[in-house]
């Protein structure tokens, strides 16, 4: 089942029903897009007609951020939970432990890949690369991942970049399941630090990155959260 949050669809399932729709659709070899929104990315996506159509194109789009669950309850399209990226790619990793799945590793700088990798052994990791490549090279990077004939493929690069890569290439990959990660790499290396369960349980993960980042982050977020607000209560007014 799915709602609509400001023109996007989000499926209601929560993480473990993921889980096992995405472990379904492997066994049976079937191809699987996945991508989370948050609030940035939903305000992006009203004015990037390309990574609107690569997120709408997905066959599961999962809600991230608390705030999105907050809006859906708000326009009285209630959704089951939140499913945050690197906890869905934590659990699919421990599904391809169990079930003998191979992953590739797309994103990040090389040493961060590299952990990432080495963390989670050769057993499991078909292939590995650095998420810095030319538009020119998207065409052999995806080659280099069917080649890899991975059953799971987790993109850590930015956004719209990964979303419109995966849009443009998931034929050439072939991979049965395909999802973006943000920067999950970077907190699964150890690089970065995860809020607290608690600051993401009240949606203030957002600040707890901008606290770590400043520099980078504190413009996106005042930006696109501000934008976020109004478009939710102009869309609980519109239907009111």
């Amino acid at each position: 089942m799915r709602v609509k949050i400001l023109d996007c669809p989000i499926d209601t399932m929560d993480i473990n029903a993921t889980v096992l729709f995405i472990d379904e659709a492997i066994r049976e070899n079937k191809r699987i897009h996945h991508v989370v929104v948050n609030a940035a990315k939903l305000v992006n996506m009203r004015r990037d007609e390309r990574l609107r159509d690569s997120v709408v194109n997905c066959d599961i789009i999962n809600a991230d951020g608390q705030s999105v669950v907050w809006a859906a309850k708000l326009l009285g399209e209630p959704l089951t939970e939140r499913v945050a990226g690197i906890d869905l790619m934590t659990a699919l990793v421990e599904l391809a432990k169990e079930k003998k799945y191979k992953i590739f590793l797309l994103g990040a700088e090389a040493e961060i890949v590299r952990a990432v990798a080495e963390k989670y052994g050769a057993e499991i990791v078909a292939g590995y690369r650095n998420g810095y490549f030319s538009k020119e090279s998207e065409a052999e990077v995806a080659a280099q991942i069917a080649a890899s004939r991975a059953q799971m493929l987790f993109v850590a690069i930015s956004s719209p970049k990964k979303e419109i890569f995966l849009d443009r290439y998931k034929d050439t990959i072939d991979t049965p399941f395909i999802m973006g990660v943000g920067g999950a790499f970077d907190v699964i290396a150890g690089r970065v630090k995860r809020a607290p369960a608690w600051v993401q349980k009240a949606g203030l993960e957002w600040l707890y990155r901008v606290i770590q980042e400043p520099r980078r982050m504190w413009k996106r977020y005042l930006v696109t959260n501000s934008a976020f607000i109004y478009l939710v209560l102009k869309e609980k007014f519109s239907r009111s």
